[in-house]
């Protein structure tokens, strides 16, 4: 059945209409219009912003499980459903560094998942474990390791429909088993990385578009040494996404990343839980607890973050000093870009899945309103 979703003020991630409609059905949007039809249901937002929902390409866990403890089905629903509360309608869950049989059990129960579910599960992150042990961050010291040829073939066989993106350390990898990885499809992402600057603009050059989490786990800008943070600022092709969190990184720092990097700025959570519900969790080595909002390890270091894409995209207003839709295009289209799903997923357009946040001036009131399939 078709509905007209009226009397709001819609951002479409390209222009911003006031008073349209929006006319979906079957979980899709149908058309984008200015005229109000008569002769179908009406839902009313009553003056109300809306846009597309958010996307989080780098979540961990849900309310309840964390998807590297338990690669399951379950898992993966706990992580959709709860996102949903908090405005982001499509995820990829994250599996940090883990054993090779984790991994293919991460990406068979992705499989299977979306086998069963046609909804906003669109793959999985997969983390690791081909990272700098100098930068692993909470990431156990026992998984993380270096590429073989066989290991990097039996995920791309295995993932590459499933896995869209991973984050690698490239200093880490042959030119032969790079190569092997950007020939797959899955989009590549530099992170827990000792890159030089050279080296960066060197990989980045190779076809590397995407970094994990600005700022953490990587080399920093220094005026001698620029760093893969300074090889990110200059590089006009890469996306730089960030936990915007005010602990990941200082909302000052951010700031500084945005003017740099204009519409290659996004957000992510790297939420290890959402809803702050679980205030202690163990899982083998890697051990964190809820400390004045935030996550950390037994050192007292930062270990995933606590925000949902909600809370980011309300710091981003707040702190970015920009105004409700570019903030939200940070969770949106822009994410969409950046896994090169941006005919897809991120704008209110014809085709583009049925899946909004509503939200009002300030973007202090932010609501779900999904109408794909749960």
């Amino acid at each position: 059945m078709k509905n007209a979703i009226v009397n709001g003020i819609v951002h479409t991630g390209d222009e911003i209409i006031t008073n349209g409609a929006i006319i979906i059905e079957n979980g899709l949007i149908v058309s984008v219009q200015k005229e109000i039809p008569n002769d179908i249901p009406l839902i009313d937002l009553q003056g109300s912003h809306i846009s597309a929902g958010f996307i989080d390409i780098q979540i961990n866990g849900g309310e309840k499980h964390y998807f590297s403890q338990t690669p399951t089905e379950e898992t993966i629903q706990d992580i959709y459903l709860s996102s949903l509360k908090y405005g982001t309608t499509h995820v990829l869950p994250c599996l940090i560094s883990s054993s090779n049989e984790a991994i293919l059990k991460g990406i068979e129960a992705v499989q299977n998942y979306k086998a069963k579910h046609n909804n906003g599960v669109i793959g999985m992150h997969l983390e690791g474990p081909f990272l700098s042990p100098l930068k692993r961050g909470a990431h156990s010291i026992n998984q993380v390791r270096l590429p073989t040829n066989s290991e990097l073939e039996e995920i791309i066989r295995y993932g590459k429909d499933v896995i869209k993106v991973i984050t690698i350390a490239p200093e880490c990898f042959t030119d032969e088993q790079l190569d092997m990885l950007l020939e797959s499809g899955i989009v590549i992402s530099a992170g827990h990385s000792t890159m030089t600057y050279k080296q960066a603009q060197y990989y980045f050059s190779k076809g590397i578009k995407l970094v994990t989490h600005l700022f953490n786990a990587m080399t920093q800008f220094g005026h001698r040494e620029p760093g893969l943070v300074g090889a990110t600022f200059e590089n006009e092709a890469v996306y730089a996404p960030v936990i915007l969190d005010g602990a990941h990184c200082d909302y000052a720092a951010a700031r500084i990343a945005y003017k740099l990097k204009k519409d290659k700025f996004f957000l992510i959570s790297d939420a290890a839980f959402l809803g702050r519900k679980i205030s202690k969790f163990k899982w083998e080595d890697f051990e964190i607890h809820l400390e004045n909002g935030f996550y950390r390890n037994e050192e007292g270091n930062l270990a995933g973050a606590s925000i949902s894409m909600m809370e980011a995209v309300q710091n981003a207003f707040h702190h970015l000093n920009v105004s409700a839709d570019e903030a939200v295009k940070m969770a949106t289209s822009r994410v969409a870009s950046a896994i090169n799903m941006e005919n897809q997923l991120g704008k209110i357009k014809p085709g583009f899945p049925a899946s909004f946040v509503k939200f009002d001036d300030s973007l202090s009131k932010i609501e779900t309103l999904n109408y794909n399939p749960i």
